[in-house]
């Protein structure tokens, strides 16, 4: 009986032991998993906190270009956008460049953000000859590649780009990075009328997402040539 006790116990303990081990090689994935995506969440904040804000000291540029978002169900100008068009207007009245390019397609529901930025810009006095739209970009790397092609069928050679705060950094990575050393740019942030703490830390976090992604994914696979 001793005998035929112990054996159930150690059948009990082996069995104990199988399934430990088959549990843990699950656990130590998930924990790997965890910890590269932390040290990839925080590579990209490192990353934002180094992003270069411009590339030249220059004053006056060539054209300001104004990355699109997308406007509301109805067509109308969001808050974001109509604060990044409200800022590059600025810019235009202030001196900054004589002409506009205003870059965004339908990324996101059936009106083409470009089409919508255009008509902001016309609405707050900006003569029409003087905007350029670019109704083709699905996204960041888009706006830079094609508005790129824009100035260089023009012979421009400089730019101010216009966003939201929050969006500056990865655009200026890919700016960088599209653009090389033919173009002299600068980044500039619109100012933005949602400034709640709420709203400010979720444009970041999106931001931040967008920017790992970015550094370990679109930036090999999207590839464009301006």
């Amino acid at each position: 009986m001793a005998t035929q006790h112990s054996r159930k116990s150690v059948s009990r303990r082996g069995s104990a032991r199988r399934r430990s081990s088959g549990f843990s090689p699950l656990m130590g994935g998930v924990l790997t998993v965890c910890g590269l995506l932390a040290g990839l969440f925080v590579w990209a904040i490192i990353a934002r906190s180094f992003a270069p804000t411009a590339n030249t000291d220059r004053a006056s540029f060539d054209a300001i270009v104004v990355l699109g978002t997308p406007a509301d169900d109805d067509g109308n100008p969001t808050p974001e956008l109509l604060d990044r068009m409200t800022e590059g207007v600025h810019e235009y009245e202030r001196g900054v460049a004589p002409r506009l390019i205003v870059t965004g397609a339908a990324a996101h529901n059936r009106f083409v953000e470009a089409e919508v930025m255009e008509r902001v810009a016309e609405a707050q006095g900006v003569p029409a000859s003087v905007i350029f739209p670019e109704p083709q970009a699905l996204d960041t790397i888009q706006n830079a590649c094609f508005s790129a092609r824009i100035m260089k069928q023009h012979g421009w050679h400089s730019v101010e780009v216009v966003s939201s705060a929050s969006h500056l950094p990865r655009a200026a990575m890919i700016f960088a990075n599209v653009s090389g050393e033919k173009l002299e740019w600068r980044m500039h942030a619109a100012p933005g009328t949602l400034t709640s703490n709420f709203y400010s830390s979720a444009a970041s976090l999106v931001e931040t997402v967008k920017t790992a992604r970015y550094l370990v994914w679109t930036r090999w696979t999207e590839n464009c040539t301006p």
